[in-house]
Order: structure tokens, then sequence, then C-alpha cells
């Protein structure tokens, strides 16, 4: 397996791993993207400098991971050395450590930028999420009950963060 910047070539695997993770509560949103919001997504990271870095296994991807901005930065500022991160793996390779590897590269990614911390946010219910953002020392700062609604009821959000410097 190699992990790796990802490019523009690498957005239909991208948009195919995202919209698959829509059926669970790893994102909360209700509708697939289209290749022309995944682009846009991509757009706006490569123009901040944040990172997207992909693993690839025998020439396909096998998933990505990728930070942005915490908070709406252009209107507050003061939250620009904190980013959120967003880690997906392809429906079949689970448990490969593909996704541990990918977090390991975005977090060097993000520290070597100058970033100061690092949140994960994950559903309340996703124990398996909590204790892998864990593994990589996070720590849990918050559960924000019925945050969200997704699939006819309430999600808690939980608040992980890791120091980065």
């Amino acid at each position: 397996m190699k992990v790796r910047a990802a490019t523009e070539a690498d957005l239909p695997a991208i948009l195919e791993i995202y919209n698959a993770s829509i059926a669970t509560t790893s994102t909360w949103s209700e509708r697939v993207q289209t290749m022309a919001e995944r682009q846009a997504w991509f757009s706006v990271r490569s123009a901040k400098g944040d990172g997207v870095v992909v693993a690839e296994d025998a020439g396909v991807v096998v998933g990505f991971a990728a930070y942005g901005d915490f908070r709406d930065t252009d209107h507050w500022p003061g939250y620009r050395f904190t980013v959120e991160n967003t880690v997906h793996v392809r429906d079949g390779h689970f448990g490969q450590g593909i996704g541990r590897t990918l977090m390991e590269a975005l977090i060097d990614h993000a520290a070597a930028n100058g970033k100061h911390s690092m949140i994960a946010a994950v559903d309340g219910e996703n124990d398996g999420s909590v204790t892998f953002h864990e593994s990589l020392g996070f720590e849990v700062v918050g559960r924000l009950p019925e945050l969200g609604w997704k699939f006819e009821h309430w999600l808690d959000l939980v608040l992980l963060q890791r120091m980065l410097d």
C-alpha cells in the first residue's frame, strides 16, 4: 500500500468511497455527492494547502483522508490553526491499517503546515471510530447530544482533539 497526495485523477475513486459512506452515520450527508461538488471540495482544499491524501493498493484507491477548516476562518480567523479531519476506507478494506496510515500522513501534513490542533467529529454511537482516533492520540473533549438527524433519529456528536505541536 502506498499513501500519497491526492490528485484530480483520484476524484472518481474518492467520490465513490465517500458516497458509499452515506449509507452509514460516518457522514451525516443524506444524498450522494456529484463529481462537480467533489471537484469544488478538492479545489478549496488545494487552494488552501490543506491535506488530501489517498491510499493506493495495486493501483486502486482504497481510502482517503483530508482536513479543512474547523470553523469558517474567513469570518473567524482565530480558528485558523485548528482543522477537522475526515477519513474513509473503501468497503472490503477495513481492518488492514489503511485508516491509520492515512491519518498518520494527514497528521504529519497538518503539523508541517503549522496547524496547532486537529478535531475529529464522530457519531456518538460509532465506538469504533472513537477508539480509532484515541489510538492516534486524540482525546474526547466533548459530546453534543442530539445535534444531528439521520435515519429518522437524533445523533450525538462526539468531538475528539489532538494537539499537533
